[in-house]
């Protein structure tokens, strides 16, 4: 029987944003292949009851509250990995032996007390964290947390670098990641996210309008947010529905300004796949390099086009899927060639998808590296 100790920064249910979607749907595949899951979560409050999707993929759960000691900003160690430390957590992992995988460098404090016992220790690295907390500096307006977010990315410099030395497998989400911390050690591993698509849906040759969609609370998403407005500000002639349920009032009422731009609540995953199936082209933009977004996999699997610039994904078979501008105006072009453009791209995307990225294939590929002992 192989058994696992997985380490996730956060409850991964629901899995709603793209780290806990990663860590949500590898769960559910690596129970699928029959690997007995000790699910440790570190969270801001312990949920009263478990989901029976989480319950289900799992042996054991436990939870351990993030600390909340604001002194801890003045650590040397990164304030995400400091508030994520638990002497609890050190003796659940010894109730099995069996490896570990980390989800984040965030998860990873307890190392230093790990180090003289009998585990295997594996990361799933979800960003090269010190450019990516330096990409949510540079994407924030508000002074604080741009102070806040340049020194998280000073003091990952250092601890990465450290830290990426410590395991058995570092599993990296996209290439630029892989020749990153190969730079740092020879341990790295190519698994692209997992995303929870199964099949390819087959849509008709037109949809109704254009879709972004993201969380709004996050600095990056904002800014591409802000970016697509004002296109389509430029293009009254073509609808975008933007889709959030976290959408701030700035956001709101800038909106409300706009004829051709409408804000849509995601109420539930079945809402949002209704809004895919029903558009006729995805606007898919980030200002931060850090691998495939896995909402670039949701566009494809359920959508019909899908418009992004140069920092969605660095995959080129997922590049191909798509239509890329590196400019504005790139950008601006694509939306109006392809809004008198027919869709017919169902079996080629059904042919690259669901043979190179399905989660039952990836998790295949984590088994074989982390048990071939």
């Amino acid at each position: 029987m192989k058994e696992l100790h997985i380490i996730s920064f956060n409850y991964p249910y629901p899995p709603s944003y793209g780290g806990i979607i990663d860590v949500y749907y590898k769960i559910k595949a690596l129970s699928d292949l029959g690997v007995k899951i000790h699910l440790h979560c570190f969270v801001d409050h312990i949920p009263e009851k478990i989901d029976p999707e989480v319950r289900d993929s799992t042996e054991n759960i436990f939870f351990y509250k993030k600390k909340r000691n604001p002194f801890l900003y003045f650590s040397p160690v990164p304030f995400a990995a400091a508030i994520r430390n638990s002497e609890k957590l050190l003796k659940n992992l010894e109730k099995f032996k069996a490896p570990i995988l980390f989800e984040g460098l965030q998860t990873t404090k307890i190392i230093d007390q790990l180090k003289q016992k009998e585990h295997q220790l594996f990361l799933r690295l979800h960003n090269n964290e010190t450019e990516y907390y330096k990409g949510l500096s540079s994407s924030e307006k508000n002074l604080l947390k741009k102070i806040v977010y340049r020194i998280e990315a000073l003091k990952y410099k250092g601890y990465q670098k450290k830290r990426l030395k410590e395991f058995k497998t570092i599993f990296c989400l996209s290439e630029k990641e892989c020749r990153e911390t190969l730079a740092y050690s020879n341990n790295a591993s190519l698994i692209h996210i997992f995303h929870g698509n199964r099949i390819v849906k087959f849509l008709d040759k037109k949809g109704a309008y254009f879709l972004f969609h993201g969380d709004l609370s996050i600095s990056d998403n904002k800014k591409a947010l802000n970016e697509t407005i004002n296109l389509f500000e430029s293009l009254p002639e073509y609808n975008l529905i933007v889709a959030s349920d976290r959408a701030p009032d700035e956001i709101k009422k800038k909106i409300n300004r706009i004829k051709n731009i409408d804000l849509v609540p995601i109420e539930t995953d079945e809402s949002l796949h209704r809004l895919f199936e029903n558009a006729h082209a995805n606007i898919l933009l980030s200002y931060q390099q850090s691998g495939t977004k896995v909402k670039l996999f949701n566009a494809l699997y359920n959508s019909r086009f899908v418009i992004i610039n140069q920092n969605i994904t660095d995959d080129s078979s997922l590049i191909r899927l798509c239509l890329m501008g590196t400019t504005t105006e790139e950008i601006r072009q694509h939306i109006i060639t392809t809004a008198t453009s027919d869709y017919n791209e169902n079996e080629t995307r059904k042919m690259v998808l669901e043979k190179n990225h399905s989660d039952h294939a990836k998790a295949e590929a984590m088994v074989n590296s982390i048990f071939k002992d």
